[in-house]
This record gives C-alpha cells, sequence and structure tokens, in this order.
C-alpha cells in the first residue's frame, strides 16, 4: 500500500493470466474441465487444452449449449471453467446461466473475456457493458473483475477451490500491474492498494491502475485519496466501506461498465444501508460505444485518470 507517487509497469492481458492459471490448477486438480465456444486462442484456454486435450473442449459458437453441458459436468462432480466473450457467454447464455447453474447453485465457472469497451475495434456487438448487472443478478454467483495478472491469477485459484458458481471477466489489453505475485486475495474482500483521509476511489479492472493515477494527481492539488481495489463486486466489501465513509466522507466509484447495475450500484447499495456518504461516478453511462481503438475509447467515453479527478473534485464539493 503507498501514499506517495505510483510508479506502473505494463504487464500482462488479464486473459493471459487466466490462461496460465487455468493450466496451473488444472495440473494440481484432475477435476476441472475446460470447454470454449471457439474463442479459445483469444481467452487463452487454448494453453490449458494444449496440455490436457482429454480435459478440453471447443464446442463451437454454442455459447447457451457450453453453459448446459457445464451445468451437467458439475452435477456429475467435475468443475467445468467455460471461456467466451463476455458479450456473448452472459447475453447468449443467461437462460442457462440461469436455470442450469444459478438455481441448482452448481459448481460453474464462468469466464467472459473481452469485457468492457477496451476491447475496441470489435464494435458494440462484441463489448460487453451490461455482464457485470446481469451476473450480479444470477443468485448464488460470485462476480469478479481482477485488476491486473496477479489478481487474475489468485481469482482463477479461488474461483476453483470456491463450491459455487463464478463469473471472472477478463480483459483483452494488457494491464498495468498493480499488485505484486503472491498478492493476498480473497472473494468478498477488497485490497487497498493506496491510503489517503480526504476521500475514498472505488474501482477494478482497468481502472484500478487510473484510480492511483487520479490519485497521484490529486496529491499535486493537496487532496489524499484513498484507493482501493474492489475487485469483487458480488458479494461486496461492505466493512471497507463502512470504513472508508467514516474515515474519508466521500467516493468516487469508477468501472469500465454501465452505469446501472455493476459496481456503482453494489457500493450505493452498500452506503445507504450502513454509512451514508456523497459518491460520483465514472462509468459509461446509459449507452453504448463505438468501434475505435481501446485507449481512445475510454478517452471519449470518460474512463480515464483525468475523468476520476474531475469527479473527485466534484464529490469534495459536496462532502
Amino acid at each position: 500500500m503507498t501514499t506517495t507517487g505510483t510508479t506502473l509497469t505494463l504487464g500482462k492481458a488479464t486473459r493471459e493470466a487466466y490462461g496460465e492459471a487455468l493450466l496451473e490448477v488444472g495440473t494440481e486438480n484432475k477435476n476441472i474441465i475446460v470447454i470454449d465456444a471457439d474463442l479459445a486462442k483469444s481467452t487463452f484456454s487454448w494453453t490449458f487444452g494444449k496440455v490436457f486435450p482429454e480435459r478440453f473442449f471447443n464446442i463451437g459458437i454454442q455459447e447457451a449449449n457450453m453453459v448446459g453441458i457445464a451445468s451437467g459436468l458439475a452435477s456429475c462432480g467435475k468443475i467445468p471453467f467455460i471461456s467466451s466473450f463476455a458479450a456473448f457467454i452472459l447475453c447468449k447464455g443467461f437462460d442457462q446461466l440461469r436455470m442450469g447453474a444459478a438455481y441448482p447453485k452448481l459448481n460453474v465457472k464462468v469466464a467472459g473475456s473481452h469485457g468492457g469497451i477496451s476491447i475496441g475495434e470489435d464494435g458494440v456487438s462484441q463489448q460487453s457493458v451490461e455482464d457485470v448487472a446481469l451476473a450480479c443478478a444470477l443468485p448464488g454467483f460470485i462476480v469478479c473483475i481482477p485488476s491486473d495478472e496477479h489478481t487474475m491469477h489468485a481469482a482463477v485459484r479461488a474461483a476453483a477451490e470456491h463450491e459455487g458458481p463464478v463469473y471472472l471477466r477478463l480483459g483483452r489489453p494488457k494491464t498495468y500491474v498493480v499488485h505484486e505475485a503472491g498478492v493476498h486475495f480473497e472473494f468478498g474482500r477488497s485490497i487497498q492498494v493506496r491510503d489517503g483521509h480526504d476521500l475514498t476511489i472505488v474501482a477494478n479492472g482497468l481502472l484500478v491502475a487510473q484510480a492511483l493515477m487520479a490519485a497521484d494527481t490529486l496529491a499535486k492539488k493537496g487532496v489524499e485519496a484513498r484507493v482501493i481495489d474492489m475487485h469483487t463486486i458480488k458479494p461486496i466489501d461492505a466493512a471497507a466501506l463502512e470504513r472508508a465513509s467514516h474515515e474519508t466522507g466521500a467516493f468516487v466509484v469508477a468501472e469500465e461498465h454501465m452505469h446501472h447495475g455493476g459496481l456503482g450500484s453494489a457500493v450505493a447499495q452498500a452506503l445507504v444501508a450502513g454509512t451514508p456518504a456523497p459518491v460520483e461516478y465514472v462509468d459509461l453511462g446509459d449507452r453504448y460505444a463505438e468501434s475505435g481503438k481501446p485507449d481512445d475509447l475510454l478517452e471519449k467515453y470518460g474512463m480515464t485518470a483525468k475523468n476520476i479527478v474531475s469527479a473527485a473534485e466534484r464529490v469534495l464539493a459536496r462532502k
């Protein structure tokens, strides 16, 4: 945890880390089965399939069917990890996730790759901006967006060990390294990556690094911002939010998702139930994005460090 300037280096994409971690846990646990819907090179599940072809199945462009197969395997004691683009696996497979995995509380692990608008040039049909809202609507699901390669490694291992359904969002672009290897990680327990007493920035995924950059800018203006990596949206770490509310009294929530139903909604719900405080939001809003380069899209739709700084200044005026 830091209270001074942050030095960030660019690391691996979380989808690449997912593939590496999948191979690690699959080597240790022979009950792990991996299924992909014709996107194994993109989701990096091929890393597992190359070593364990007998436990890897590419079923083609059949996301809904993939969920059904995984539910059947889970009911037989296997631990299926199913991977596809987040926009496909949540939108096309939602009914099967609802009835096949959530309702019977089966041990299905869902990896939605290419999350958010940072997928870039592939455009709106493949940009998942509602996947977190959909996943959070499934009773019993853990919903998690790791911020870098190290938390993704830890999240895959946690998913393999957790008894019940889990949704992990993976990203396409390389991410800044926020945490050290071997970082302590638990679903439902956030990680404070910077201390501060003036306000708290709560973020996940790519926007944790942007939050740290914003905190550096704010520090130069005499404002000390706490930064929390809220990797797990469901269940939310209400205790960390309550503590931050008492100690800082104001929040900015930053996420690569539409405004409704994601991290911002979960944070607001938790705060209202315990220790209300003013909140500003940095997110996509109530709209879809367009095709373009990832950095250009994040800039255009207001999900960068400078947008977090502006939100921080607004919320401090309300504090």
